[in-house]
């Protein structure tokens, strides 16, 4: 304090100097005072002129008068102030004729050069050092923060979770009770490890969760933690590999030595398949960089002590590509299926999305769970949001049953599009429609009518949504030729009514001779070929790897093959024709019903069709 004070009196001193008092007078009064022979000197500056007296004088409400004369009371006041000094303004050319004047009377003149604002200077001369000194700042923090990167680049990207506060546990976990049972040990495991020390056994060192998209295979991996209470490392396999050889395997260093350093802990990796896919899968070279990080991880899977509690669990919908060396025990030795929920699971999942969401007592979720069999928990929570979102826009202040009926629809079949067909194209949609519905509704063992429409969503003309009463997983190969005529009974209905085939039936093709190629090469449901397995309608994932193995199946059985799926396509055909030639006049029935009302539920097809109506159910659409 003391040096901030003896700093501060020095600036005062050298910058601020003690001023002597001076009379701020008018050019009259300058005037008078020279011809009185009151003033001594003047220094001119410009139009400023400020100078001294000869004696004191006082200025006494704008007149300079000798300092000795007294004042009238009234006069005075805060009017009055004295000195030897002044300062004055003359005006503008009139400096010759003061300049003559005070020669004339014996005053001693000075003159000094009219200086500016000292701001120009400033910015002229200070500016470049300013900005000089700026650059080199800014140089060096990127200097700084460059050579922190070149440190950083290969450190691991994982996000680690606080173990004092779990976001997620088993109880936001529903529709998979079986998987839970499965990690319920690894739970387990990490909160009494000498449990299991003691006896001599060891948990599982990779646990790899292998389903579908969206049926919450992060989300389990993220309840062991919050269930475990222990660090939570999260990574994506793809953000392991980069451009440049080694970063990926530094990464994977850097990673499982953090997860060491907080044991015990788990170790996530997403979309395990990113770096983990089998090495020289096809024809040319590899990846690099992406096999070194695969062997890197290998190498840190091994290499885990016997007591070091770190768990990794990986997630993948694709295991069939994965390197069988990370599948190998002591790696990923157990691999837990998280499958789509059954009926019961999607209830379950259900009412936790629905948490929180003010819906209708006529909201049966039981009824809805039962209608979306083959759904994932991520749709059945979209599900859940798209109700919520039609409600808001219509102005609702709770979710309706027929809110969830528009969203399933909205999922499953898509958006309504807004176009005008012309009356000819309608009726041929509304036969191809109908002609799918006449079918399925009159085969034995085809799943129920749910709606019938010809109102376009997507990039279908319209749609026949079947409704399956309970979820399948097991197909007989009636259920499957019964498929098939469903799927070619809306060409064979344009043919019947106008003897004539349109380009509408391309998805039908598509989807009929896809489902033939499986029944022949796959389950072997065909006479002409019989029980084997020629691999047909299977996905290649490495179009190499088909290339190059030698094919083991003769010509001969692949024309018979090419002959039983001709073979399988033209019976359902021929089945689908005799169905619509029988009830011609229910077809005619529901496409003129079609025609007039564009859409047509389960109740009223049996009013038409004269069967009992069956309850909605599962949408499993059929058409274009």
């Amino acid at each position: 304090m003391l040096l901030g004070a003896i700093a501060f009196y020095y600036v005062y001193l050298l910058f601020w100097p003690h001023q002597v008092s001076r009379l701020d007078i008018s050019y009259s009064a300058l005037v008078a005072q020279v011809q009185a022979k009151n003033v001594k000197s003047v220094t001119i500056e410009g139009q400023t002129v400020s100078g001294e007296f000869t004696q004191e004088m006082q200025l006494v409400d704008g007149t300079v008068l000798p300092a000795d004369q007294q004042v009238p009371p009234a006069d005075q006041g805060d009017k009055v102030s004295k000195g030897t000094h002044f300062d004055t303004v003359i005006p503008e050319r009139t400096q010759p004729d003061i300049t003559k004047l005070l020669q004339d009377n014996n005053v001693e003149i000075k003159a000094k050069v009219a200086q500016g604002s000292i701001w120009p200077t400033l910015l002229v001369f200070g500016m470049p050092i300013v900005i000089i000194l700026g650059i080199m700042w800014l140089f060096g923090r990127n200097m700084s923060r460059g050579q922190q990167n070149i440190f950083s680049f290969g450190r691991s990207k994982a996000k680690m979770y606080d173990a004092e506060r779990p976001r997620v546990t088993f109880a936001d976990v529903a529709g998979e009770e079986e998987a839970k049972g499965e990690l319920t040990e690894v739970v387990d495991f990490l909160k009494n490890p000498a449990k299991y020390h003691s006896i001599g056994a060891r948990l599982p060192r990779g646990i790899l969760l292998i389903g579908p998209p969206g049926t919450g295979k992060t989300l389990l991996a993220k309840a062991v933690a919050g269930e475990a209470g222990v660090p939570f490392f999260s990574v994506s396999a793809s953000e392991f590999v980069e451009m440049f050889v080694g970063v990926g395997a530094s990464r994977v260093r850097d990673l499982f030595e953090k997860a060491k350093a907080s044991s015990p802990s788990i170790v996530f990796v997403d979309e395990l398949d990113a770096v983990g896919r089998q090495r020289f899968a096809g024809l040319g070279g590899g990846n690099d960089e992406r096999e070194q990080t695969l062997n890197q991880l290998l190498v840190e899977m091994d290499g885990f002590d016997e007591h070091q509690n770190v768990i990794v669990i990986a997630a993948t919908n694709r295991p069939d590509v994965l390197d069988p060396a990370l599948l190998r025990p002591g790696r990923f030795d157990r691999q837990v299926t998280v499958g789509l929920p059954d009926r019961r699971g999607r209830e379950a999942i259900l009412k936790i999305h629905t948490r929180g969401i003010p819906i209708s007592p006529e909201v049966d979720l039981v009824k809805i769970a039962s209608g979306t069999p083959g759904f994932s928990g991520a749709d059945l929570a979209n599900l859940v949001n798209e109700a919520a979102l039609l409600a808001a826009r219509k102005g609702k202040k709770i979710v309706d049953p027929i809110d969830f009926e528009e969203a399933i629809d909205k999922i499953v079949l898509g958006t309504e599009r807004a176009f005008v067909m012309s009356p000819h194209d309608k009726e041929v949609v509304a036969y191809h429609e109908a002609g799918h519905a006449i079918v399925a509704y009159f085969s034995e063992g085809a799943d129920p009518l749910r709606k019938v429409s010809i109102v376009p969503r997507g990039r279908a003309l319209g749609v026949t949504v079947q409704s399956p009463t309970e979820d399948r997983f097991n197909y007989s190969r009636h259920y499957l030729k019964g498929r098939l005529a469903v799927m070619m009974g809306g060409r064979t209905a344009e043919e019947i009514v106008f003897n004539e085939i349109t380009t509408g039936a391309q998805n039908d093709l598509k989807e009929a001779t896809s489902l033939a190629r499986r029944m022949v090469g796959l389950w072997g449901m065909s006479p002409e070929v019989g029980p084997v397995y020629l691999g047909t309608g299977e996905e290649h994932v490495f179009l190499g790897r088909e290339m190059g193995q030698e094919r083991d199946i003769s010509q001969n059985l692949l024309d018979r093959a090419d002959r039983a799926i001709q073979s399988l396509v033209d019976e359902a055909k021929a089945r689908a024709h005799q169905i619509l030639t029988q009830y011609r006049d229910k077809l005619d029935e529901l496409a003129d019903a079609l025609v007039t009302d564009e859409t047509v539920d389960s109740v009223r097809i049996a009013e038409l069709l004269g069967v009992p109506a069956v309850p909605a159910g599962a949408p499993a659409a059929s058409g274009e």
